[in-house]
């Protein structure tokens, strides 16, 4: 069972320190304290978030015992970790606001009885500066600047601010804290937990094994998912909005969501297009349910396959006033509608592309006015439709 058991924990990792050390604890058979530090800089969870929690999950579906350390501290200061620039510091306020939802979202994946909630303000809060002295005198400069992302900055003549270079130090003291077994993370987080390795052995303890997953890329296919960068499906999108999303990835993209969003291999013998909508309705199904799944299947094709518009269930939006002009429309709906932002160029872009367009008629003219009724149907891009009322 064991040795099962560490199979299916190794899956789909991208670096374990050290697989042995993995065995070594699961054969011991008691429940391990398996850490994720997240810090709360936004409120809503992504399937990127997603990949690190089904992990946790598996932990505990095994017996084990996740701690999900809440940054309220470090959040404060913000994780550099692929930074190229300072991060603007959140106020405690605004961190315990994202904290609730996040974690509210959080268990759509976790199971609540067995995760631990602890914030670590409640240690730093309160940590004397003498022992912040003492907590620094762990660490090297060397070590610090062993960072690839502060070399960068460095070497670029760019600014790294000495608060930053306290977060993996801080980060690294919460596993001394709540003595954790293995801490998961991000690629981009393997520094900042072998650091923690070193301040448990420092104070004695058996260090945590080091186990950092792959970064989901965005629907761009090319950063990280990201909700600022508006690339993202979130776990508590609408079925046809997340439907929809997923149906915009490349296809060549696809066997990775495969894995990282469902845990499953894509069957390539499968073509492309179908392909996509399964993935598109197991993630549907796997956060919400297997209704809403086929119904989001449904009003897609609706939609784009069948151009069945009149049965679609579209987002409505108010006819703006007559003679509108094109671009500061669209502009509005993104933003208003899909809480995305899009540029004027970005706009000019898919006018010129043909992507845009009024009752199945393309648009072309970037300054064109218009003069809409109740009933039209406006198609934004591949994805995004709208109906006006």
């Amino acid at each position: 069972m064991t040795e099962d058991a560490l199979t299916l924990l190794c899956q789909d990792t991208e670096h374990i320190h050290s697989r042995e050390e993995l065995a070594t604890k699961l054969k011991s058979g008691r429940p391990l304290r398996v850490k994720l530090g997240v810090d709360p800089t936004a409120p809503d969870i992504h399937l990127g978030h997603a990949v690190q929690l089904r992990k946790l999950r598996q932990f505990q579906d095994l017996g084990h015992q996740v701690v999900l350390i809440i940054g309220d501290f470090t959040a404060m200061i913000g994780d550099p970790s692929g930074r190229s620039a300072t991060r603007p510091p959140l106020t405690h306020e605004e961190v315990l606001e994202n904290a609730k939802t996040f974690t509210e979202q959080a268990f759509l994946i976790l199971d609540k009885d067995k995760t631990e909630t602890v914030y670590n303000g409640d240690w730093f809060s309160k940590m004397p500066f003498q022992e912040v002295i003492k907590l620094n005198a762990k660490v090297t400069m060397q070590q610090m600047l062993q960072r690839e992302d502060f070399r960068k900055r460095i070497d670029s003549h760019q600014e790294v601010r000495l608060h930053e270079i306290q977060y993996p130090i801080m980060q690294g003291w919460d596993s001394v804290v709540i003595r954790s077994d293995v801490e998961i993370g991000g690629t981009d987080q393997l520094f900042n937990v072998l650091v923690g390795r070193d301040l448990q052995k420092g104070e004695g303890m058996d260090p945590q094994v080091v186990m950092t997953l792959p970064l989901l890329e965005g629907l761009d296919g090319n950063k990280k998912m990201s909700k600022s960068l508006g690339n993202y499906v979130g776990l508590t999108d609408v079925p046809d909005d997340m439907f929809g999303k997923l149906m915009s990835i490349s296809d060549e993209l696809m066997p990775r969501y495969y894995r990282l969003v469902l845990g499953e291999d894509m069957d390539a013998e499968m073509h492309p297009m179908e392909a996509k909508k399964q993935l598109a309705a197991k993630t549907v199904a796997l956060y919400h349910n297997n209704d809403a799944a086929q119904a989001a299947r449904t009003n897609f094709e609706n939609k784009f396959a069948k151009g069945s518009l009149e049965e679609a269930d579209l987002p409505e939006v108010d006819c703006p006033p007559a003679e509108s002009p094109l671009i500061a429309f669209v502009s509005q709906v993104y933003q208003q509608t899909f809480d995305q932002k899009r540029s004027n160029g970005d706009i000019r872009r898919l006018i010129q592309q043909g992507s845009i367009q009024l009752n199945g008629e393309k648009l072309s003219d970037p300054k064109a006015t218009l003069t809409l009724r109740a009933g039209d149907v406006l198609k934004l891009d591949k994805k995004r439709l709208i109906r006006l009322r």
